[in-house]
C-alpha cells in the first residue's frame, strides 16, 4: 500500500509553520463526515511541509473497491476492522497529516491507537454546515436512509462526546479552509508547548 503523499504548501497558513516545532507524531483529523478533514488536512500538511494521507482513500486502494461497496458486501464491522488495520499501518510510517473517516475515532481500538501514536484533532462543525457539505456527495453509506438530516443528528448525539476525547478541538465554521488551518496551527503550537 502506498504511504502518505507529499503535499503542496497550504495557502494563508504557510507563514505560521516555521514557528511550529516538529510535532513528533502524526496529526490525525477526526470528526463527522462533512467536517472538512480531507480538504483541511491537505492544506495543513502543505503548511507544515508534511506528507498527507486520507484513510478512506487508502482503504479503497487496499480493498480494490469503494467504501460503499465494502459496506454493502461485508457490513460495517468488516469495514471498521480493515480501517483499523490501514490506520495502524499509516501510523507505523513517517509523521504526516492523516484525515480519518467519520467512524474511525468511534471504534475503541482505533481510538486507543490514535491516542498513543498521534495527536488527534477534532474538527467540530454545526449541523447546517455539515448538511450543506454532505449534500454535495451521494456516496456516504450512512446517509442512504430516507432522512439524512435525522441520521446526521443521531450521529452528532452519539459521536460528539467521543470526538471530545481528541487532544485538540477546532470549530470548523463556514468560510475559507485556511482559517481552520490557521486555527489548527495555533492550537498545535500551544499543545506542543504544554507537552514540553
Amino acid at each position: 500500500m502506498a504511504g502518505p503523499e507529499s503535499s503542496e504548501t497550504g495557502e494563508g497558513a504557510a507563514t505560521l509553520a516555521p514557528a511550529l516545532p516538529h510535532p513528533g507524531r502524526t496529526i490525525a483529523l477526526v470528526g463527522l463526515m462533512g467536517a472538512g478533514k480531507t480538504t483541511v488536512g491537505r492544506r495543513l500538511a502543505g503548511a507544515l511541509h508534511l506528507p498527507f494521507a486520507d484513510a478512506d482513500a487508502e482503504i479503497v486502494k487496499a480493498a480494490g473497491r469503494s467504501i460503499e461497496e465494502i459496506f454493502a458486501e461485508h457490513g460495517e464491522c468488516a469495514f471498521r476492522r480493515g480501517e483499523r488495520q490501514v490506520i495502524a499501518r499509516l501510523l507505523d510510517g513517517p509523521v504526516h497529516v492523516l484525515a480519518t473517516g467519520g467512524g474511525a475515532f468511534i471504534d475503541q481500538r482505533t481510538r486507543d491507537l490514535m491516542k498513543t501514536r498521534a495527536i488527534s484533532i477534532w474538527l467540530k462543525a454545526p449541523l447546517e454546515v455539515l448538511m450543506k457539505r454532505v449534500e454535495k456527495r451521494d456516496t456516504r453509506p450512512l446517509l442512504k436512509e430516507d432522512d439524512p438530516r435525522a441520521v446526521m443528528e443521531r450521529l452528532m448525539a452519539e459521536r460528539y462526546p467521543i470526538y471530545a476525547e481528541a487532544d485538540i478541538t477546532i470549530e470548523s465554521a463556514p468560510g475559507p479552509h485556511h482559517n481552520a488551518v490557521t486555527a489548527i496551527i495555533e492550537a498545535l503550537r500551544a499543545h506542543l508547548a504544554a507537552a514540553r
